[in-house]
């Protein structure tokens, strides 16, 4: 999952664990099975319910004792602690962060009880408890606190300094310690012109206009021209200054306004340039964005504003774009012009390499367009699989294994960061348990770190593999975790996903691959459109389905029950591919964005090639979801069976004869990345589907 909204509560997960083990057994319960060394769930019960009840303020002394030395003694004080904070004395405080000094829990009530003193102007008491390591949110307050201490130092001056430059809003908090800055002539106007000129990058034009009250009269008029200009760009800027500055506003507004009307802009910046004279940079900002929201929407003339861009205003994102206008005007000279625009990274980029060589191809220079597909296919990514089945040669995947000790597997389980983490995530806190987990991984080795995805895997944890693998300590790339393929591509159901793909006559591999996509196998996931469950299927959707499938529907809950989720969210892949004739890359992308814009981007360019019409899908989520979701479908047949359906093939929903599957090899003539597509681009935003809420999947 990617930024998805959890609502899962404890209560939730209690009552819903009860009816599962009613009516599904000891399959369930057996997913929360306790690791190595881990608590019983009988222990872990007794702690979720002194949870709760400190929550409600009902936990009594006995009970507190009784649980004394359990790993979630300090989230039980802080969850006593956190629900009566406004009437908690200090020493009871001080008393907590001592005894749990450097816990997670302790910093969290400790910023807590800092905002509390902060709503209260206690700023004494906010010194004794502040540290180094502070809320930034507390930023404002620190200072505040600081400068109620006594006449400001040079040190204060430049963190308050700091806070103004930056050009963004601040907390009321900040309000005296401007109003100071301003009182000891800190706030020249040069100082609010910096804070003005940021704000302005930011488009923030409430700071801009605040910030320009304390200028000069000619000054401050000419600060609100230039946030009314940003807000609303008139012609009205022809008479301004003939400035850097009044340029760069221009460019920044012009921007502004070709979100929403390309067109527009692109007249306003014909009629100020004569006597404004932007230069390159600023002018190109501009024709950038001009460009940009015309090509996201594929509006004619897209070509000429890709054209008008200055080659110093491209960036990756605009190549990208380029190459999808020219692709869907079936302009081939004008793709492979842009693919070599582009830097040596991009352009070699499987992607860009793989587009390059299919036209090349086209063009009937098969000694090109093969090197090209070589390159490509080198590397376990939805275009790397394209090349392999394009040359008619095995997928390169080059699978690792952990292979941990039992004795590296204990150091690490013992870790009490982790033991807490993981004991929270059993009983459903997983706020809580993320910020354990990231406690935990602070103190670890990349080996470590590895172990620990491993251990978090077995309690039924998996996107922890998801979020955990990939970079190293340093937080640079570590391409040879991308291989732990059987950490980050779990398959906890494999008995539901090949009876549920079965019934529907369906690929087992593509309904594994949705739910890696969706929730990354996690049955509680939740999101902000309230879909839920593995395959993110919105309440109505899984009701309408139930009724369609004649089982018994108990309510949106349904959905956080596996079996159920992976039943109902089947059959829907199946209505989705029978809605557009067998072929799967629509049915995935109207899974994400639904059936509109997918209707919608089939009539305006329902004659390209699929490989092609899918890099041209406008939606960059939509786009990336179709790549993510087929690339993984590789994976999972490599999980399920040792060997995959083509993806050429599966993508049009043609399942082959065991004997035409593809075969997996191991090329390490280029490091094997992640079968999930490169790069990021702009895009309109989708709908949220109707069976899914818009989902960024790892």
């Amino acid at each position: 999952m990617s930024g998805r909204a959890l609502g899962y509560t404890p209560r939730m997960h209690k009552a819903l664990l009860l009816a599962c083990a009613m009516c599904l057994g000891a399959s369930v319960l057996a997913a929360a099975a306790a690791p190595a060394g881990g608590a019983s769930d009988a222990d872990l019960a007794r702690v979720d319910q002194a949870l709760t009840l400190a929550e409600q303020g009902r936990l009594d002394p006995a009970t507190a004792r009784a649980l004394s030395g359990d790993p979630l003694v300090p989230w039980i004080d802080y969850a006593t602690l956190h629900r009566d904070l406004d009437s908690v004395d200090a020493a009871t405080v001080r008393a907590f962060l001592d005894r749990n000094a450097g816990q997670v829990a302790a910093k969290l009530l400790r910023d807590e009880w800092l905002a509390l003193l902060a709503q209260r102007r206690d700023w004494k008491s906010f010194r004794a408890f502040r540290s180094d390591d502070i809320d930034p949110k507390l930023r404002c307050a620190d200072l505040a606190a600081r400068l109620d201490a006594g006449a400001p130092d040079a040190r204060w001056s430049n963190d308050a300094l700091a806070l103004w430059r930056s050009g963004q809003s601040q907390p009321t908090d900040c309000d005296g310690v401007f109003a100071q800055l301003a009182a000891s002539g800190k706030l020249t106007s040069e100082v609010r012109w910096q804070r003005i000129d940021a704000a302005a990058d930011n488009a923030d034009t409430a700071v801009m206009r605040a910030a320009a009250r304390g200028l000069p009269a000619d000054q401050e008029a000419q600060a609100q021209a230039y946030a009314r200009f940003i807000d609303a760009p008139s012609d009205a800027a022809a008479g301004w200054p003939r400035t850097a500055r009044s340029r760069h506003v221009v460019a920044i507004g012009l921007a502004r306004q070709a979100r929403r009307d390309p067109g527009g802009a692109e007249a306003r910046l014909a009629r100020l340039q004569p006597t404004l004279q932007l230069g390159e940079a600023d002018r190109g900002r501009a024709l950038y964005a001009i460009a940009l929201w015309t090509v996201a929407s594929y509006a004619p003339g897209s070509a000429s504003r890709l054209a008008a861009v200055p080659a110093s205003a491209y960036d990756p994102k605009l190549h990208e774009w380029q190459v999808r206008e020219a692709l869907a005007r079936g302009d081939d000279a004008t793709v492979l012009k842009a693919i070599a625009a582009m830097d040596p990274a991009q352009r070699n980029d499987p992607r860009w390499e793989y587009f390059a060589a299919r036209l090349r191809e086209r063009s009937g220079d098969a000694k090109a367009a093969n090197a090209l597909y070589r390159q490509a296919a080198a590397t376990a990514t939805y275009h790397g699989f394209l090349a392999a089945d394009r040359l008619h040669q095995p997928y390169s995947i080059c699978p690792l294994e952990l292979n941990a000790s039992a004795s590296e597997r204990a150091r690490v389980a013992a870790t009490p960061a982790l033991v807490r983490a993981f004991e929270l995530q059993r009983i459903g806190r997983s706020g809580w348990a993320e910020k354990e987990w990231k406690a935990a991984l602070t103190g670890f080795d990349d080996r470590q770190r590895q172990v620990a995805v491993a251990l978090a895997g077995e309690i039924g944890w998996y996107d922890r593999a998801t979020f955990a693998l990939g970079k190293d300590a340093s937080g640079q790339a570590a391409p040879d975790e991308l291989r732990l393929y059987t950490l980050r591509f779990p398959l906890n159901e494999a008995s539901t996903v090949r009876e549920q793909a079965r019934r529907n006559a369906i690929d087992p591999a593509w309904v594994a691959a949705e739910i890696r996509a969706e929730s990354a196998w996690n049955p509680q996931a939740r999101s902000s459109a309230d879909a839920r469950g593995l395959m993110q299927l919105l309440p109505s959707v899984g009701a309408s389905m139930a009724r369609a499938l004649g089982v018994v529907w108990a309510g949106a809950q349904t959905l956080y029950d596996p079996r159920s989720n992976i039943a109902l969210g089947s059959a829907y892949l199946r209505r989705m591919l029978d809605r557009y004739d067998g072929r799967t890359y629509l049915a995935i992308g109207a899974y994400n964005a639904g059936a509109a814009p997918v209707s919608r981007w089939l009539a305006q360019r329902g004659n390209l090639d699929t490989d092609l019409w899918i890099e041209t899908v406008p939606y960059q989520e939509t786009r990336d979801y179709i790549m993510r979701v087929l690339a993984f479908s590789v994976i999972y047949d490599w999980r399920l069976d040792g060997k995959a359906t083509p993806l050429s093939q599966r993508m049009l929903g043609r399942l082959v004869p065991d004997a035409q599957k593809q075969r997996f090899s191991c090329s390490m003539t280029t490091p094997p990345t992640t079968p999930a597509p490169p790069s990021a681009s702009p895009s309109t935003s989708p709908a949220a589907s109707p069976a899914t809420a818009s989902s960024s999947a790892p």
